[in-house]
C-alpha cells in the first residue's frame, strides 16, 4: 500500500499551533514511509472562510518547512482541492446513497426531534436520533415533488457496533445506537463536514487520516459513510490535544495560539517545528534538539503518546535560543534584519548592517527571540534613547558625573580603539578610583547604549567608535548637570 495522508484545515481562522503539529505529524509519517502528502481546503463554511485565513494556513505550513505533493498551490491529478468547488460531487454521492437505501430525506420537525431527545434523556439513553419519523420513500418523493425541501440523513444500521484500530489510541468501538442518523446534505443542498470530508478521503485515495482527538466522535460516521460508498476505510489516528501549563485546553489565556504570532515574535521555524514535534513524540532518549530532516527516518505513529501534551512557551523560548546560537553569524544577521528594521521603522543602510554584524555575535549569545535584537542594537544606529527605568535606577548616584568625566579622560588616549584596549583603560580607571565594575561600568553602559541591558559594554564601545562613545558620555553628563555639579570630589 502506498501511504497517502492529507492535512485538511478549514480557513475559518488563523493556523493554530495544534493544527501545525497535526500537519507536521502527517508530514513526518508520510515522508518516513515514502508516502504522499496532500493539502486540502475544507472551505464549505462559506460565511466564515476567508482568503486571508487560507493564505495564512499555506504560509504557516511553508514557514514550518513543510511541503506537499499535491493539493492547494501545487495542483495534482484530482484537479480541484477546495471543497467549495466540489459541491456537485457531494450532492451526487448523497443522492446515490438515497437511491441505495443508505440515506433518506428527513422531514422530521423540530418538535418531533425535541420530543425524541427529551424522552431519550429521561430514559437515560443517548439522544441519538434513530430515524423513527422517517417517511417511506413514496411519501418522501411526493413531498419533494411538491416543492418541499428536506435534509438528507444517513441511515445508521442498528443494532451493531463500529470498531476500528486507532493508530494512536488503539482499539476503539462505538455502539451504533449512540450514533444518530446524521445529516449529510442540508436542505439548501450544502454538504455537512461528515459528507464532504469522507467523499474527499475516498476520492483522493487517502490511506491514513491523522487528526486531533476532538474529531474522534466523527470517525464512526465517516467509517459508515465510507463503507456505504463501497470503499475501503482509511486507517485513523487521533492525536491528543495540546494543553497549557495548567493542564487545561490550550487557549489564548496561555499566550499565543496562532502560529503566525510566534513567527512575528521572532521564533525560528526550525525551533518551532522541533518543539511541535516533541509534543507527544520523542526522537530519542534524552534527545530534544533534532532538525526536521533528522526526524523523518525516526518517526513512527506507534511512538506517538496517547496522553495530552503541554505547550510550554517558556520551553519553546529556550529551544529557540538554542537554535539562534547555532546559526552562522551572517545567517543570524540576515534573520534579525527585518526585526531591527521594524524597531527603527526604516530600512538599514549597508554600513549599518556592518555595524550590526560586528556586534551580532554578542547579541546572539543572549537572545532568545529575534524581536529582542532590534532594541539591543538600536543604540548603534541613531541617537541614543534613554530607558527611563534604567536611567532612574543607575544614574541617581551623585558619583556618576565624576565616573563619566574620568571615563572620557581615560578613553581619549586609547590607541588603537578596540574592545580590549577600551576594557584595559576603563578597568585601570576603576582601580584608581576604587570602584567596583558594577558601580563604575553600569553608568557608562546606560550613557552609551541607553539601557542597563545591552550587548557587552566594551564591544559596544568598540563598534560605536571613539567619537560617538565620547559624545554620548558627554551628553549624559550634561543631562546630569542640573542635579549634581561635575566636580571631582
Amino acid at each position: 500500500m502506498t501511504i497517502k495522508v492529507r492535512f485538511a484545515p478549514s480557513p475559518t481562522g488563523y493556523l493554530h499551533v495544534g493544527g501545525g503539529r497535526t500537519a507536521l505529524y502527517n508530514w513526518l509519517f508520510a515522508r518516513s514511509q515514502g508516502g504522499t502528502v496532500m493539502l486540502r481546503g475544507d472551505d464549505t463554511d462559506v460565511a466564515r472562510s476567508t482568503e486571508a485565513y487560507a493564505a495564512d494556513i499555506v504560509n504557516g505550513l511553508r514557514w514550518l518547512g513543510l511541503d506537499w505533493d499535491e493539493g492547494i498551490d501545487v495542483g495534482g491529478p484530482h484537479g480541484e482541492y477546495h471543497q467549495s468547488r466540489r459541491l456537485e460531487r457531494y450532492r451526487q454521492v448523497a443522492m446515490d446513497l438515497v437511491d441505495a437505501g443508505r440515506a433518506y430525506h428527513g422531514f422530521e420537525t423540530e418538535e418531533q426531534l425535541d420530543t425524541f431527545r427529551r424522552q431519550a434523556q429521561a430514559e437515560g439513553l443517548a439522544p441519538a436520533y434513530d430515524g423513527r419519523h422517517r417517511l417511506d420513500s413514496e411519501e418522501a418523493r411526493r413531498r419533494l415533488a411538491a416543492g418541499e425541501a428536506a435534509p438528507i440523513r444517513f441511515a445508521v444500521p442498528r443494532p451493531g457496533e463500529t470498531r476500528f484500530d486507532d493508530a494512536v489510541k488503539g482499539d476503539i468501538g462505538f455502539g451504533n445506537t449512540q450514533i444518530d442518523d446524521f445529516v449529510i446534505l442540508r436542505s439548501d443542498g450544502s454538504p455537512t463536514y461528515h459528507l464532504a470530508s469522507t467523499v474527499d478521503d475516498v476520492d483522493f485515495g487517502i490511506t491514513h487520516v491523522i487528526r486531533g482527538e476532538d474529531l474522534l466522535p466523527s470517525t464512526p460516521k465517516h467509517i459508515l459513510l465510507t463503507e456505504a460508498m463501497g470503499a475501503t476505510r482509511a486507517i485513523y489516528g487521533h492525536l491528543s490535544l495540546l494543553t497549557g501549563p495548567d493542564g487545561s485546553k490550550l487557549s489564548k489565556r496561555h499566550g499565543h495560539t496562532a502560529l503566525n504570532a510566534y513567527r512575528d515574535d521572532g521564533y525560528l521555524p526550525e525551533a518551532m517545528a522541533n518543539y511541535l514535534a516533541i509534543l507527544g513524540w520523542s526522537p530519542g532518549e534524552d534527545e530534544e534538539i533534532v532538525p526536521l530532516a533528522d526526524m523523518v527516518p525516526r518517526f513512527s505513529l506507534d511512538a506517538v503518546s496517547r496522553n495530552p501534551a503541554v505547550f510550554d512557551p517558556t520551553k519553546l523560548e529556550w529551544m529557540n535560543g538554542v537554535y539562534l546560537r547555532q546559526l552562522h553569524p551572517a545567517a543570524f544577521v540576515a534573520r534579525a534584519r527585518p526585526f531591527v528594521e521594524a524597531t527603527l521603522d526604516r530600512e538599514l543602510q549597508p554600513a549599518e548592517v556592518d555595524q550590526i554584524a560586528a556586534i551580532a555575535p554578542f547579541v546572539q549569545e543572549r537572545a532568545k527571540r529575534l524581536d529582542e535584537v532590534g532594541p539591543q542594537v538600536a543604540f548603534l544606529l541613531g541617537d541614543v534613547t534613554y530607558d527611563q527605568v534604567s536611567w532612574d535606577k543607575v544614574m541617581a548616584d551623585p558619583s556618576v558625573p565624576v565616573i563619566l568625566a574620568r571615563a572620557m579622560t581615560a578613553l581619549r588616549t586609547v590607541e588603537p580603539w578596540s574592545a580590549s584596549t577600551v576594557e584595559a583603560a576603563l578597568r585601570t580607571m576603576l582601580e584608581e578610583r576604587g570602584l567596583s565594575a558594577r558601580k563604575g561600568l553600569q553608568p557608562l553602559r546606560v550613557a552609551v547604549t541607553g539601557s542597563s541591558i545591552s550587548p557587552p559594554l566594551f564591544e559596544s564601545m568598540a563598534v560605536l567608535g571613539r567619537e560617538s562613545t565620547l559624545r554620548r558620555l558627554t551628553e549624559a553628563g550634561k543631562r546630569l548637570l542640573d542635579r549634581w555639579p561635575t566636580t571631582d570630589a
